[in-house]
């Protein structure tokens, strides 16, 4: 048997082990928590869809990369110089295969064309008049002009070249006239700074209401891919959302896409219209749920409360006895109203 004094001793001998291997524990660094916190620093990775100013004919591949191109985009564009061919205004950027409208909206205000490369009006006869002009680009001679008539010789005595000139003609005819300023930047061969300065000389012919305007709810995709601003992702979303809704009661619906910037639509509706009497309808007190629960305007809320109440009453004679039953608010009311049909005969649905 141990005596008091030696269990006494025991306990704090044990005691003291005990304090130790903590001591230990404690001053003794972990190596998991070590690891991580001295192991290699993540690499960057390289930043994508950078904007910065740039000239299309000396961008290197990696900086194409991280303006925002593919692989496939990037290389084609450092091809297309290798062969020879040179980027005299930046318009000449859209043309590349891979280059989307979007994309080289977002990238104009950041291309700089140099000097050695730029586009420059060739010198003729007239010598004289382009020796004392400051602005690279100035029409000459200082007279107002009706840009759907002028042939070549004039646009380049005004300082286009044979080439633009051309290609503007040829622009001109695809799209029977020229209409706006808008419509002239929108020709690949006429820059900004030529826009410019042409614009208090251009004489503009003038519409005829809807004359060679796009219908856009019975345009198929072909007829929308050549309104200019629609590109081919476009095409697609603007088709999808007219058979959701039924058909577009005014043009300024296309702005509800998202895939529309606001540049384009301006762009767009000088090129559009629609007529809403060929509009889808929905006949709101007989249509079975599945002819209008997908539609644009009509949220979950109102669906679920038409159904309920359209059983227990039996229809509605108008939108606003719908606002009264607080089934759409008045906005919603306003957006919807023109797909719905009142009826108090009941319809066949297939």
């Amino acid at each position: 048997m141990l005596s008091r004094q030696n269990i006494r001793g025991i306990i704090y001998v044990m005691a003291i082990i005990v304090i130790i291997a903590l001591i230990v524990y404690f001053a003794t660094p972990r190596r998991g928590l070590t690891l991580r916190e001295s192991g290699p620093a993540e690499q960057p990775t390289t930043q994508r869809d950078t904007l910065f100013t740039f000239d299309p004919n000396t961008v290197t591949y990696d900086e194409l990369r991280m303006l925002g191109f593919d692989k496939r985009t990037a290389v084609g564009i450092v091809k297309y110089r290798t062969a020879g061919k040179v980027f005299g205004i930046a318009e000449e950027l859209a043309l590349c295969y891979g280059v989307t409208d979007s994309m080289f909206m977002r990238l104009r205000p950041y291309i700089k064309i140099g000097n050695k490369f730029a586009t420059k009006p060739a010198k003729r006869y007239t010598d004289s008049l382009y020796r004392n002009r400051s602005p690279r680009f100035s029409p000459r001679p200082f007279e107002k002009f009706r840009i759907d008539t002028v042939g070549v010789e004039y646009l380049r005595l005004i300082g286009f070249s044979t080439r633009q000139a051309e290609a503007l003609i040829e622009y001109r005819k695809r799209g029977g006239g020229i209409f706006s300023m808008n419509e002239l930047r929108d020709c690949y061969a006429v820059s900004e700074e030529m826009a410019d300065s042409l614009s208090h000389f251009v004489v503009l012919s003038e519409r005829n209401p809807y004359d060679g305007l796009v219908e856009i709810n019975e345009a198929d995709s072909a007829t929308l891919r050549s309104v200019r601003g629609i590109g081919a992702k476009t095409v697609v979303a603007v088709m999808q959302y007219r058979k959701l809704l039924g058909g577009f009661v005014r043009k300024e619906q296309i702005s509800e896409l998202k895939c529309v910037t606001e540049d384009n639509f301006l762009r767009i509706c000088e090129q559009i219209y629609c007529d809403s009497c060929k509009i889808s309808k929905i006949d709101i007190n007989f249509a079975p749920a599945s002819e209008f629960e997908a539609h644009p305007y009509m949220s979950r809320r109102a669906l679920k409360l038409i159904l309920e109440t359209r059983e227990s009453k039996g229809g509605w004679n108008s939108i606003e006895e719908m606002q009264m039953d607080n089934i759409f608010t008045e906005e919603q009311a306003r957006a919807i109203a023109p797909y719905l049909l009142f009826d108090t005969t009941p319809q066949s649905f297939d």
